[in-house]
């Protein structure tokens, strides 16, 4: 655990940017907050590491089958045309995914994702929502 980490510390430092949705075998769900693309999400690992090799065969194996259960999650929900994955951390060394549903003629749609364009912020309840829709499509 990293005192200083937004996943470990949870509360406050994740709520700026996260909302919690569910926690899974190996990770934590969080509907990421700014929503410019419906059903935006991250998919954090439990554990406090910054790579993948820092994980052993199983752990991996395992963080992805949750990666995997979130994207279907997604697709049953909010019916995108594809989800993108992105994993990164150069300032938070903290393993985690966005996980973030495209739509074809939508923003950025053929393109990179733009991080935090903060263009659409929803309410606690409007996000609240996503979460549930989230978990009632979970296997």
């Amino acid at each position: 655990m990293d005192c200083n980490c937004a996943y470990c510390m949870k509360g406050e430092l994740v709520e700026k940017f996260g909302y919690f949705a569910c926690e899974l075998e190996t990770s934590t769900v969080y509907v990421f907050r700014e929503q410019s693309k419906p059903g935006r999400c991250i998919v954090a690992h439990k554990k406090h590491v910054s790579e993948l090799i820092d994980l052993t065969d199983e752990e991996r194996n395992a963080y992805f089958a949750d990666i995997a259960k979130v994207a279907r999650a997604l697709h049953r929900a909010f019916h995108p045309d594809k989800v993108n994955y992105g994993a990164y951390g150069d300032t938070g060394h903290h393993l985690h995914f966005h996980l973030v549903p495209k739509y074809k003629g939508g923003d950025e749609w053929g393109s990179t994702f733009e991080m935090n364009s903060g263009k659409v912020l929803l309410t606690d309840p409007e996000y609240e929502k996503l979460a549930q829709q989230i978990r009632d499509n979970l296997d």
